[in-house]
């Protein structure tokens, strides 16, 4: 008499449990990660409208070299310190509707552009406006 052995049954492999854990996590990543980012000083850019100007305002304009010196309405500051920028600001006699235009060079130090937007939120300007320029277009 001939016995017929049995085959083992090929493992199988079940992949439910591991498709439930990898959704858990996803869920988990997404409830618990946030999105937005809060800062403390708001930042308005200029945009170009083809309406009419409204009423002029005193603009104050603040430059910045590549050296990091600072420039108020086109006048050079005695020095980089912050207090000296905030006498700047104070004497140019700026209105809160109009904020500030902070024009830096590319090239200039990025502790004196902080600077210059630490003393306008410390003179309570909570809008800076930062001039910038269109790329040269590439063909």
């Amino acid at each position: 008499m001939k016995f017929r052995r049995e085959r083992p049954d090929e493992p199988d492999i079940n992949l439910t449990p591991l498709i439930d854990v990898v959704f858990l996590l996803l869920i988990f990543f997404m409830v618990s990660t946030t999105f937005e980012r809060a800062s403390e000083l708001a930042i308005q850019l200029p945009e170009a409208t083809p309406e009419a100007e409204p009423k002029k305002q005193t603009v104050v304009d603040i430059g910045i070299d590549a050296e990091g010196r600072f420039y108020v309405n086109g006048r050079q500051l005695v020095n980089t310190q912050s207090g000296t920028v905030r006498e700047a600001l104070r004497s140019a006699g700026i209105s809160k509707e109009a904020p500030p235009v902070l024009n830096a060079d590319a090239k200039a130090p990025y502790q004196a552009v902080i600077t210059v937007m630490d003393v306008a939120q410390q003179l309570g300007y909570g809008h800076l406006r930062f001039a910038t320029r269109q790329p040269a277009e590439r063909n």
